[in-house]
């Protein structure tokens, strides 16, 4: 029997077979749980179809999370089909390309820098409340993806590690929102990838070569070493796991000078 034997799951954000929400896609698959997907527009619907006909899935639905209106129309949808929630899996990260090259101060922009936070940061608060009610009474487990420039200035980041400040603190507060009912609430930091989003930032080809030259496993994580994880995360393994931040990356979050 699966960890996840039973359990539905909502992931939002698979964008390639290379993004961490695919790895915990195939993971929390591979424990038993039942899937469903959102696709951010019409140019991703049958790449998600194909993904989701992948794990056995039928349950695809469109959601821009700078929507409200679309992120409400993604739990009525689903309510066609399950009559109840065990988990979220929020995998959306963007800000413009501009904001990501070069000195944060030359770069960032009010637009940018509300664009970060709204899509980023803000759309797990609101899917987050969205999802309440179908949860409600399930001991349910909402899940979303950080990096460590939240917590550490990392080139070329910039507004988008503020973002992902703003979402690490975001993860406490709903803990705390969230926890009277029930529902646990945590964040995986993982390691450098290369996925879709990874390939926007400057300089991401050096970095990851660096981490794998210095983290104390001296390789970089993969998109299925994230996916264990976040299965555990949201098991019922983890009942009294919640408002926390697990870093997943090889270790590189332990180092302060390499040796």
């Amino acid at each position: 029997m699966g960890l996840l034997e039973g359990k539905r799951a909502l992931i939002v954000g698979v964008a390639s077979n290379r993004s961490i929400a695919w790895g915990i896609a195939k993971a929390m698959h591979r424990e038993g749980a039942q899937l469903a997907f959102t696709f951010q527009n019409e140019k991703l619907r049958e790449r998600v179809e194909n993904f989701a006909t992948q794990v056995n899935s039928e349950i695809t639905v469109p959601c821009d999370v700078a929507s409200d209106e679309q992120i409400q129309a993604v739990f009525d949808h689903i309510d066609d089909y399950w009559d109840s929630l065990d988990i979220l899996v929020h995998s959306v990260a963007y800000a413009p390309r501009d904001q990501l090259e070069g000195e944060y101060l030359e770069s960032v922009t009010r637009e940018g820098f509300l664009t970060a936070h709204e899509i980023s940061s803000y759309s797990f608060s609101a899917l987050g409340d969205a999802a309440r009610p179908m949860m409600k009474g399930r001991n349910g487990a909402m899940l979303t993806l950080t990096y460590i420039g939240a917590v550490r200035a990392m080139p070329n980041y910039n507004v988008m590690g503020v973002a992902k400040a703003s979402l690490e603190a975001n993860v406490r507060y709903m803990a705390s929102s969230l926890g009277p009912e029930g529902i646990r609430v945590n964040a995986i930091s993982a390691g450098p990838i290369r996925t879709l989003a990874a390939s926007g930032i400057s300089g991401m080809r050096d970095f990851l070569s660096y981490v794998e030259r210095v983290a104390p496993l001296r390789r970089n994580v993969t998109i299925d070493e994230v996916g264990n994880v976040a299965a555990f995360l949201c098991s019922d393994y983890a009942s009294a796991i919640t408002g926390e931040i697990t870093y997943v990356d090889c270790g590189y979050n332990a180092i302060g000078m390499s040796f």
